[in-house]
């Protein structure tokens, strides 16, 4: 077991700080591989950017999709979820701390970003469960992470719209990922994982039903939770950064689709601004 207990014998569980919203198994199968076209100098930077990452990325992990198996696409995971979860919790701080100097509201934003953070950790705690990564793999985290960190905390003081339109970017990678995973699972080329089940950790944190708990349903709820980044983060980069509030945490007057945390709704490549605020 990769994370052992901790020595607390009064405690029963420690529940999610943020509980999972509820995902049917049709909604997520109707997730799809989507591109936002950039329109603008920012979104094509954003979006130059991610394809050197994808670059960089594919280096450090072996990626081949010809040669790809279990152990080479956790990994693969495993790094992509460590890098993931920075750019929320940069920007949620970078907007925690602007609220607290300007002595103003900040409109919603600070929970879905944090929000976002802490799941892409709970992506990466799950695939840990896996495979344990090596000293050399924790070495290239460690670097990936303190250069993405920094890369994010200086861009996103210049132009927080630019970095949410990276993100989304990004997203859409990861989005492509899991859904090449679970097409060569469905093709017999990763048989391994077409016998194992979910670590208990996703169970809870997933709430996965009885006879709904292989490694293909699990990919399922992980691609939903990308899918759902990569439109939250489009949809921020079209907001005004500075005074519009945050969709995804506001209740509407009307009965309308808007945006919402499940997947009752989606637009792949953003809502646009008149559409939700």
């Amino acid at each position: 077991m990769f994370f052992p207990k901790p020595n607390a014998p009064n405690i029963k569980i420690t529940k999610a700080a943020w509980a999972h919203p509820d995902y049917s198994e049709d909604q997520m199968k109707t997730v799809t591989v989507d591109h936002r076209q950039p329109r603008d100098f920012p979104d094509r930077v954003a979006f130059a950017m991610v394809r050197v990452m994808r670059f960089g990325l594919d280096i450090a992990t072996g990626y081949s999709h010809d040669k790809m198996t279990e152990r080479k696409y956790t990994i693969r995971n495993v790094f992509l979820e460590s890098v993931a979860g920075v750019p929320g919790m940069v920007a949620g701080m970078l907007r925690h701390l602007n609220s607290m100097r300007r002595m103003k509201r900040d409109n919603g934003w600070i929970e879905t970003l944090l929000e976002e953070s802490y799941n892409e950790r709970m992506h990466l705690l799950i695939f840990l469960q896996m495979a344990k990564p090596g000293w050399f793999m924790r070495l290239m985290v460690l670097g990936a992470q303190g250069v993405f960190f920094n890369a994010m905390f200086f861009s996103y003081l210049i132009s927080p719209r630019t970095c949410h339109r990276f993100v989304g970017y990004l997203e859409e990678e990861a989005v492509l990922t899991y859904t090449r995973e679970i097409e060569d699972l469905d093709a017999g080329k990763l048989p391994h994982w077409a016998k194992t089940q979910a670590p208990e950790i996703a169970v809870n944190y997933y709430q996965m039903p009885e006879g709904k708990r292989s490694m293909r349903d699990l990919l399922f709820y992980i691609r939903a939770d990308e899918s759902k980044h990569r439109e939250v983060n489009h949809t921020l980069g079209n907001l005004n950064q500075n005074e519009d509030p945050n969709p995804y945490a506001s209740e509407y007057k009307d009965d309308k689709p808007h945006p919402r945390k499940d997947l009752k709704w989606q637009k792949p490549q953003g809502w646009d601004r008149e559409d939700c605020i």
